[in-house]
């Protein structure tokens, strides 16, 4: 069984448990990064140093390549995937750049660290019909719950955002007049995503009938409020996708992410070019975009191997 990772760190070498802290407050105060994935980061670092402890090494300045090699080898021996062990090389090489930086360390050895790359696989997309169901599955509902859920589905369909920037959205997020979110992304980069009739629409019935039900003084400016009155959980929005998602004739399981992934698709599909489709989903890189090029492929030759004759 697996040792809590605060227990973990508790029990490292006070001079490796005080380079932790520092790396830990630069991710924090320089990085910008989201709490999870601030939390990975971390996590990975002291599974790092952990292995360096246990290797008779004390302190951050006897960390070598031989060392980061070994501990990724172990991670493989118990079964990581590729994956796993290209996000635990990528937070071995943040750690050892930090420790550089810092002065901490003569040279930086994550510079020489390669890593497998994780096999990118293709995601699950529902069909056009199918996305019609799940956003649909709450309309009709006049109850505060439903109102808001059918806001939910509408959302995060209409706009490809994820789950974490349709959270976060304030009343003062939303340009009605001209079907527009202010989103709050990775790094905090703001960018504007349009959205549809039918979200309006839902969006206007939550807003009109649903969040005034639910309103209390801990909501604040939020746009989606739990039945509590308090901004919505991440958590559950993804039960109230999944749950959609079930129902859904011949539908994939999915949560709020394969939403995205086919929002983007059926963008695609309709003939957006990938730059307008990089823009709408808040991606850094084209190369992150491309994958959905492949997926609009892949239905493709399934049509194709289905429908024609000689296929």
């Amino acid at each position: 069984m697996a040792v809590p990772t605060a227990q973990v760190r508790a029990e490292l070498p006070s001079p490796l448990a005080e380079a932790l802290a520092g790396y830990e407050d630069h991710l924090r105060s320089q990085r910008d990064l989201s709490a999870h994935t601030l939390r990975g980061y971390v996590s990975d670092v002291v599974s790092l140093l952990d292995h360096l402890a246990r290797r008779g090494r004390t302190r951050v300045d006897q960390l070598d390549l031989a060392d980061l090699r070994s501990w990724l080898a172990q991670g493989r021996t118990r079964g990581h995937s590729r994956a796993t062990t290209a996000r635990h090389a990528a937070a071995a090489r943040s750690f050892t750049a930090y420790l550089r930086r810092a002065s901490l360390t003569p040279d930086d050895p994550g510079q020489r660290l390669v890593s497998p790359k994780a096999h990118r696989t293709l995601p699950d997309v529902l069909a056009p019909d199918q996305a019609r169901a799940v956003v649909e599955s709450a309309a009709g509902a006049e109850d505060p719950g439903g109102l808001r859920d059918a806001a939910v589905l509408e959302l995060l369909y209409a706009s490809g955002i994820r789950v974490s920037e349709l959270v976060g959205l304030d009343i003062d997020d939303i340009d009605r007049g001209r079907r527009l979110l202010r989103v709050l992304g990775k790094g905090r980069k703001e960018r504007s995503v349009p959205y549809g009739l039918p979200a309006e629409a839902a969006l206007d019935a939550w807003l009109t009938r649903g969040r005034p039900a639910l309103v209390t003084a801990d909501s604040g400016p939020a746009l989606l409020l739990g039945l509590r009155g308090r901004r919505l959980d991440a958590r559950e929005v993804r039960r109230t996708v999944h749950s959609a998602v079930a129902a859904a004739p011949g539908a994939p399981d999915l949560g709020p992410h394969g939403l995205r992934h086919s929002a983007a698709t059926h963008v695609l599909e309709g003939g957006a070019d990938l730059r307008s489709v990089q823009e709408l989903l808040g991606h850094a890189s084209l190369a992150t975009t491309q994958i959905y090029t492949h997926v609009t492929v892949e239905r493709l030759r399934a049509v194709h191997a289905q429908a024609h004759p000689r296929a």
